[in-house]
This record gives structure tokens, C-alpha cells and sequence, in this order.
């Protein structure tokens, strides 16, 4: 489940992560938003803040997100992953490289330092 957070302005982007992410998470919630942010601003920021009970993602929902990663990689100044389990966080670190912004991990307990991080241009 993805749910859209009330900090989200402008062109950043805040979602927390909950259960197994669905094809449906992607195509009906955040693609649409984050392509209507890329549209407005030229660019976005994301915050992806993850809940203890975040499992993952099913295979079309992992491919939604890699297309997209993809397809976009220039269009994201910041990517900020809060929490999450180990694998998250060496996999954020392994696609740093193929997006030309900056992305940056925090621990679970860093969400008020993850969105000061995220809103500073």
C-alpha cells in the first residue's frame, strides 16, 4: 500500500510504504503523481518512508518501478529512502549510480532528518 503524505508540496514527492506493493500502487497512486510533478517542476524529489511491516513489492509492481526508475532517471534531484529493511538499503545503494540526483538512506528513526534533507534545495 502507498500512502501520500500531507508533507508533499511542490515538486516533492513524501509516500510512506506499507505490506506488498501492487501494480495497481503504481499505476493508479504514485506514476501518476510523480508524473505530474516532473511535468510542473521539471523535476522532483521523493521521500519513500518505509513501515516495519513494508515486505516488498510484486513482480509487476518491481517492474513498474524499474521502468520507471529508468525511463526518468534524469527527472529526480533527490531520492530519500526512510527505514526499510537491510536488502532496501543495499539496493538503493547498487541504483544510486543510474539516477543523476542525489540519493541518500537514513535509518528508521531519521524521518524528520530524511524531509529536512529532502527540502533543502
Amino acid at each position: 500500500m502507498i500512502e501520500i503524505l500531507s508533507q508533499s508540496h511542490d515538486d516533492v514527492v513524501g509516500i510512506r510504504v506499507d505490506g506488498v506493493l501492487t501494480d495497481a500502487d503504481y499505476k493508479e497512486a504514485l506514476i501518476p503523481l510523480l508524473e505530474q510533478a516532473i511535468a510542473e517542476h521539471g523535476r522532483a524529489r521523493i521521500l519513500v518512508e518505509m513501515a516495519e511491516t513494508f515486505a516488498g513489492w510484486e513482480m509487476a509492481a518491481a517492474w513498474d518501478d524499474a521502468a520507471f526508475g529508468i525511463a526518468h532517471r534524469a527527472d529526480f534531484s533527490k531520492v530519500a529512502m526512510v527505514g526499510g529493511p537491510h536488502w532496501v538499503v543495499w539496493a538503493a545503494k547498487l541504483f544510486a549510480p543510474f539516477i543523476s540526483g542525489q540519493m541518500r538512506t537514513f535509518p528508521a528513526g531519521e524521518v524528520q532528518q530524511a524531509w529536512a534533507w529532502i527540502d533543502a534545495a
